[in-house]
């Protein structure tokens, strides 16, 4: 389970709306399995379809979450167009071990969806999400 105050997922799910057509992106830190920040990145490619992280923005990001005493628990980032799962792209490009992965759908700009997964060597396992 992943613990996302009420108003992280708010921030998430406006940027979402705020940056269509486009996938927006960022990370979340914290502890255990509690989120406690949110860090926006820059999505480099200008895609509605897939997204890349600023290198420079994700080591600033890393050493900040460092010195906040957190570690990175959350990759995020939108679909403006389709379902809250993972593509075969963001299958494929899961690299980093032990985060969640969630995803903001805006499929229904209305009702957006939040979901989280874990992905491991292709396999993709829902991840309940509980908001605090």
């Amino acid at each position: 389970m992943l613990e996302i105050p009420r108003e992280i997922l708010d921030a998430v799910i406006t940027q979402a709306q705020e940056g269509f057509q486009l996938e927006v992106c960022g990370i979340m830190g914290g502890t255990g399995n509690r989120v406690a920040s949110r860090y926006p990145m820059t999505n480099t490619d200008a895609s509605n379809e897939h997204f890349m992280m600023d290198p420079k923005e994700q080591f600033a990001v890393v050493k900040a979450m460092r010195a906040a005493g957190e570690e990175m628990l959350v990759i995020y980032h939108s679909h403006p167009e389709s379902p809250a799962r993972p593509s075969q792209e963001d299958i494929r490009l899961a690299l980093t071990p032990n985060v969640c992965h969630l995803i903001v759908s805006l499929e229904n700009r209305e009702e957006p969806v939040a979901k989280a997964f874990r992905i491991a060597a292709g396999v993709v396992e829902p991840v309940e999400i509980n908001i605090i």
